[in-house]
């Protein structure tokens, strides 16, 4: 990160929220439902399938979490509807993990039964380290129950190596990515290696004992160790999958379909948006930057 975007992301929350909108379409598809059906169609036209989220988190009061329980259910019915090649993201904030785990279990509970009786497969999304026992313990519960739900491991926790081990044993289905929430060093690696190395070491067991990896970076060192293992391994693409985010590096996700491997393109919509791409641009600090010179030059 240089100087100038260094600079940026701390000044983010001064920047007017019409100016952050222009530059977070590019990541966002839109407020509405019908928004993420769309985009979901148009990448499905290119082969590429979809993940749909919808954005909101840490949800402290229980009709907030009844309502976005509901929207995640209007998701279910509209992949279905539109016969789209998608599964949907979750995060167990939005439906009550910071309230009471029974409740968010049982709004969980009424998810899965849904999408599995429309055969969705569901994405149970990792937050920050204060949600990763309670995350692991709600999907091990309804891993019990239901086959059509998987979780997300972050490699810059020093723990996801054993959480990795342990749910290897339960049959899991995987997502890996590095993760972008801000955490001490004790419990999380920070240099850009550390990460790498712990990322490429969970995949590598992920993928030897036969569990289903989705590949979640825009790494070219990690995209091409990743394809090393599964080259090594000869694993076939119904095997894997690689995953990015919407409007990230499109011609290097492009490049990965030619090489014949398959996509999914995280998909995110709702009102929510501001949060989200705020976190979007800390991580990828040069899009801040461009914030702010669109603003001094005018948009120029």
């Amino acid at each position: 990160m240089n100087i100038f975007n260094k600079i940026v992301v701390g000044t983010l929350p001064l920047v007017p929220k019409p100016v952050v909108r222009k530059f977070a379409n590019r990541y966002i598809a839109g407020d509405r439902l019908e928004h993420a059906v769309e985009t979901a169609k148009r990448l499905n036209d290119k082969d590429i399938m979809g993940t749909i989220d919808v954005l909101g988190e840490d949800v402290l009061n229980r009709e907030d979490a009844s309502r976005a329980k509901r929207d995640c259910l209007s998701v279910l019915e509209a992949i279905d509807k539109h016969r789209l090649n998608a599964n949907q993201s979750i995060k167990l904030t939005s439906l009550g993990l910071k309230i009471d785990l029974d409740f968010c279990l049982r709004n969980l509970t009424e998810i899965l039964k849904t999408a599995r009786s429309f055969n969705i497969f569901v994405r149970v999304d990792m937050e920050d380290s204060s949600c990763t026992d309670d995350t692991i313990k709600i999907f091990e519960e309804s891993h019990k129950h239901f086959n059509n739900c998987g979780i997300v491991l972050q490699s810059y926790l020093r723990r996801s190596c054993d959480d990795a081990v342990n749910l290897i044993k339960l049959g899991a289905n995987f997502r890996l990515c590095k993760g972008i929430y801000i955490e001490p060093e004790e419990i999380a690696f920070k240099e850009k290696q550390e990460i790498r190395d712990s990322f490429l070491k969970i995949l590598r067991l992920i993928m030897e004992s036969g569990s289903y990896a989705g590949i979640a970076t825009h790494d070219d060192y990690l995209i091409n160790g990743s394809c090393k293992i599964i080259s090594e391994l000869k694993k076939t693409p119904e095997q894997y999958e690689f995953q990015m985010l919407l409007g990230v590096r499109e011609n290097l996700r492009d490049k990965i379909i030619k090489n014949g491997h398959r996509m999914r393109v995280y998909i995110p919509f709702g009102t929510h948006w501001y949060q989200y791409s705020i976190r979007r641009f800390k991580e990828n600090p040069q899009m801040a930057g461009y914030i702010i010179k669109s603003i001094i030059t005018g948009g120029k």
